[in-house]
């Protein structure tokens, strides 16, 4: 019986590819101080520098885009539309479906006798709108339901 045969290991990339570690550049590049010798060639393009562009710049424009405004039962501090100025809104109370119903709710009770008219003197019942102080534009609206 003869010993069994120990495979040798696979070849490295490095001599596969035929790469010398001492020149790892498959040209040879000139000493310091002496011109290469391209022979008609041009010479190789580095990493670091840029490729010459012949588009024109690039002009930049900034865009502000704008958040949207949610409207509530308070005054709300944003640009105006319209005017462009910032400003605070100025606000204006109308009645609304739930004045409506408080005041369907309170008949439905028993109150008859002009109590039910309370929810239309009180202004957490009621929708409100929202208006620029500069131009009197309408900005928006909050409902209470």
């Amino acid at each position: 019986m003869s010993a069994p045969s120990v495979p040798s290991a696979p070849p490295s990339y490095d001599e596969i590819a035929g790469v010398n570690m001492s020149h790892p550049y498959p040209q040879p590049f000139p000493d310091f101080g002496q011109k290469p010798d391209w022979n008609g060639m041009s010479p190789p393009g580095y990493a670091g520098q840029p490729a010459p562009a012949s588009n024109p710049p690039v002009t930049v424009q900034t865009v502000y885009v704008q958040q949207p405004v949610v409207f509530s039962d308070r005054p709300v501090q944003m640009c105006c539309p319209s005017c462009n100025q910032m400003i605070v809104t100025r606000l204006s109370y109308g009645s609304g479906a739930l004045t409506w119903l408080s005041c369907g709710g309170l008949c439905l009770v028993g109150c008859m006798l002009g109590c039910c008219l309370i929810p239309f003197c009180i202004d957490a019942l009621k929708d409100v709108d929202h208006f620029c102080p500069n131009c009197k534009t309408l900005l928006g609206s909050y409902k209470r339901l």
